[in-house]
């Protein structure tokens, strides 16, 4: 495990994490339509963490001595922060938001919002967004996201509680301003990966 203390005019580190898991389950049924969809997700944007869960130990330690948190916009961010590093409050930033997930128009079929969830990611990876967020407006988010995470850095430990597409989105954005992951924890509920700057 490299050396994650903050001192002096020291970078970072930077911790990502994705959120616990919501209340929202998207394995559950019933099966439903396209607007259907739309609405649940809307519903599962606001929906809070389950109470019967904790943060992982190891989440716990690494972010334990963090001296700036953020959170995105979304309740199920803020709590899995509050859970995480109960020591600091989190400044809340829908810049971390997750990328949307606009259902296609698909008549006459109903899916789990397990695969509406895959259909509508691999529709908006294509240039499908509704009345929403682009694909090409995210990216310009995730920059602006990385950007917020590097100036924050500056002689400081950070952790964000984000989102599972957005923190991938956030990866090649960090590397660009010249970060290294040094821990991949993967993209599962309360996953995390350590970034250390590296100079660009």
């Amino acid at each position: 495990m490299p050396d994650t203390t903050s001192t002096g005019s020291r970078r970072g580190p930077i911790v990502v994490s994705r959120h616990g898991r919501p209340v929202l389950d998207r394995t559950a049924g019933p099966r439903l339509g396209w607007r259907d969809y739309k609405d649940w997700w809307d519903r599962y944007e606001e929906s809070p963490l389950r109470d019967d869960q904790e943060a992982p130990e190891a989440l716990k330690a690494i972010v334990a001595d963090a001296t700036v948190v953020f959170a995105s916009a979304r309740i199920r961010a803020q709590e899995t922060a509050q859970r995480a590093a109960p020591h600091l409050g989190a400044i809340h930033d829908p810049v971390f938001n997750e990328a949307p997930l606009p259902p296609p128009r698909l008549m006459g079929v109903r899916y789990l919002p397990k695969t509406w969830n895959i259909l509508a990611r691999a529709a908006w990876l294509s240039g499908h967004s509704l009345d929403g967020e682009s694909v090409s407006q995210a990216r310009l988010r995730a920059a602006l996201a990385a950007e917020k995470l590097h100036r924050a850095s500056e002689g400081e430990k950070v952790y964000l509680a984000a989102h599972g597409w957005f923190n991938r989105m956030l990866r090649p954005e960090i590397k660009k301003l010249g970060w290294r992951c040094v821990h991949d924890g993967g993209d599962s509920y309360w996953s995390h990966r350590i970034y250390e700057y590296t100079g660009k």
